[in-house]
């Protein structure tokens, strides 16, 4: 009777009981935040340090019972992050002299959010790195950075980018310095000397290396140890905790690692910064990591305190922490073990160390994990993707014990695939997606027993490209004369990345293999049936030229294996020159226990040596690559 009589009641009732019933859930809505989330001021969220630590917290709670607790910003709050806008000048603006850009209390000041500044520094070599550095930030909405230009060339294209850059005076090379080099170990002293300038101005320094990239924000972490005067990341790759709590200290056993680490502007950190200084300019065959490292081990011990996982070190008084190489990541933690995942953790950052093939090798490793900032026309290629679906036989994978013979065939079977996907690729002058990599043991520079001991490392694994190729050679520019035409690459994750253009995504063609002479399986070009081509196996290099002349178009050819795919090359010079490039491309396995040389050169023809087995070179003599 009563929803009878509302419902013929007259319409100014209905509008006057919405209002009634709309303002009661308002109100008691805005009451119960305002209880939750306490803010002096309702028409903006600041949340400082302090305000943060009294909201919502996550508790995890490590091996030995205590609860390290990180502040967690309130649901509202998150989901009003805004992408920091960069300040793009215009392009009739005139380049300000050099003298704006030097590195000022006032400059840190104006980037500087809640006492804390972000830096890092480069070369022009690695403005693709600082970009995609730049960009994740920026992605995690955090503004407060800097960025230290160490040539004009960098400093130009960084400013009429928008990005906040000053000028380290470094006068410095635009090149890949290399690491080890005494040019790389300048950009060390000039790491130390940055710390010491800054730390002065009163403000707390998160220092990056341009080669790590930020997955998620640090500064609540960092927040939540208002204690440390310094937290630095670490090359430990065997876990000490299991959950985001400081690594345990007296487990720690790897090298404090300075491309990730946090000062606060504290009596004793200055004085370590000053120190560390002042041992690297007195002599400059020092590796800053290594100086850092002598003086941060005068003295370690005792705990700071039972919970925070602190420690007393350097001089008694400076109270470090270890950040934990499970969610501040190395390269052999993220890429290798992929320990986060594993322990059910979120990664606050990656570190590309614990890798090969020079600078290349580290972009494709970032790239594998689809963190790399490239341009569009990265995505679409001239010519398009040339992709395949890899054959592993259970047995190669999983069968028998993993040891250096077994990895190696479970090896050289995907490298004859991916020989053979080259030699189409560059018939077809088509840019290759690499296939991802499966490794029975690992790959270090010193002996090991195919995995390290204690780590979280799984036989068999997802490898990265550089443990078995020379991602360096593969890019490296070679006279076409000689080694015939280029093969350009790109990583296997770059066909489900989201930045990958629609048109390409669109535009793909399957290859389905097929016996020659059975039903639908003959050379044609107009033989497509939903997008799927059946395609003869063993066919020459005249087919290929045949068919797939007609879908030069097509952005995507996907092949469903390349197992017996290629019959080989009729122009013989072209065979002799193809066979020449690729040759380069594979690298070594290290290192055999007991054994002088201890490496093993892969080698991409290895199915044509009938001797062929995979052990060190035995003299010095057959120390050298297959080639």
């Amino acid at each position: 009777m009563a929803c009878e009589e509302v419902a013929h009641s007259r319409p100014l009732f209905l509008t006057i009981y919405t209002i009634v019933f709309v303002g009661v859930v308002f109100s008691s809505l805005y009451v119960f935040s305002a209880i939750r989330y306490p803010s002096t001021n309702a028409s903006t969220w600041s949340l400082s340090n302090e305000d943060v630590r009294l909201t919502e917290q996550t508790l995890n709670v490590s091996q030995s019972g205590n609860a390290h607790v990180v502040p967690s910003v309130p649901p509202e709050a998150r989901n009003v992050k805004t992408r920091p806008i960069l300040n793009i000048p215009p392009r009739n603006k005139k380049m300000p002299s050099l003298n704006t850009f030097r590195l000022t209390e006032e400059l840190v000041q104006q980037r500087v959010k809640d006492n804390i500044i972000i830096v890092t520094f480069g070369n022009y070599a690695f403005m693709d790195f600082i970009l995609t550095w730049v960009e994740q930030l920026n992605d995690l909405g955090v503004s407060n950075y800097l960025v230290g230009a160490m040539d004009t060339k960098l400093l130009e294209a960084l400013y009429w980018k928008g990005i906040p850059v000053f000028d380290m005076g470094s006068h410095m090379s635009t090149d890949d310095v290399g690491w080890g080099s005494p040019t790389f170990h300048k950009m060390g002293r000039e790491k130390v000397i940055l710390i010491n300038l800054i730390l002065p101005f009163g403000y707390e320094l998160l220092m990056c290396d341009t080669d790590m990239v930020w997955l998620k924000n640090p500064l609540p972490y960092l927040a939540s140890y208002p204690k440390a005067d310094v937290l630095t990341s670490s090359d430990q790759v065997v876990p000490t905790v299991v959950d985001d709590s400081l690594e345990i200290w007296q487990e720690v056993g790897a090298a404090y690692n300075i491309g990730i680490f946090h000062w606060r502007p504290t009596e004793s950190a200055k004085k370590l910064a000053k120190e560390w200084k002042e041992l690297l300019l007195a002599d400059d065959k020092i590796w800053d990591q290594n100086g850092f490292n002598d003086i941060v081990h005068r003295q370690l011990g005792p705990s700071v305190d039972e919970d925070s996982g602190l420690v007393y070190a350097y001089d008694g008084n400076l109270k470090l922490g270890i950040l934990p190489s499970s969610i501040f990541c190395s390269g052999h933690t993220y890429f290798v073990q992929a320990m986060y995942q594993q322990l059910r953790l979120e990664p606050y950052a990656v570190h590309t160390t614990f890798q090969y093939a020079g600078t290349e090798g580290k972009r494709h490793r970032l790239r594998e994990a689809m963190v790399f900032r490239d341009p569009p026309e990265y995505y679409n290629p001239p010519g398009g993707f040339l992709s395949f679906k890899p054959s592993i036989p259970k047995s190669l994978l999983l069968s028998g014990k993993h040891t250096i013979e077994s990895h190696f065939t479970l090896v050289n079977y995907q490298m004859k695939q991916i020989r053979t996907a080259l030699a189409i690729a560059s018939l077809l002058n088509r840019t290759l997606v690499m296939p991802p990599l499966w490794c029975r043991i690992d790959r270090l520079w010193f002996p090991h027993p195919g995995v390290l001991d204690g780590s979280m490392t799984r036989q068999p694994f997802l490898c990265p490209l550089d443990h078995v190729f020379e991602v360096n050679a593969m890019l490296k520019e070679l006279p076409e004369e000689e080694f015939g035409p280029g093969i350009d690459i790109r990583e296997y994750s770059i066909l489900d990345n989201p930045i990958l253009p629609s048109e390409v995504k669109k535009s793909w063609l399957d290859v389905q293999l097929c016996k020659d002479g059975t039903q639908d399986c003959f050379a044609s070009n107009n033989t497509t049936v939903g997008g799927v081509l059946k395609f003869p196996r063993h066919s020459n290099e005249e087919r290929y030229m045949k068919v797939f002349s007609s879908f030069k178009d097509i952005k995507v050819i996907q092949f469903s294996s390349m197992q017996d795919a290629f019959a080989g090359f009729s122009d013989k010079e072209r065979e002799d020159r193809f066979r020449k490039r690729v040759k380069r491309y594979p690298g070594i396995w290290c290192c055999v226990l007991d054994h002088t040389p201890g490496h093993i050169y892969y080698d991409m023809y290895w199915d044509e040596k009938p001797e062929w087995k995979p052990i060190p070179p035995q003299t010095s003599a057959d120390d050298h690559p297959p080639w």
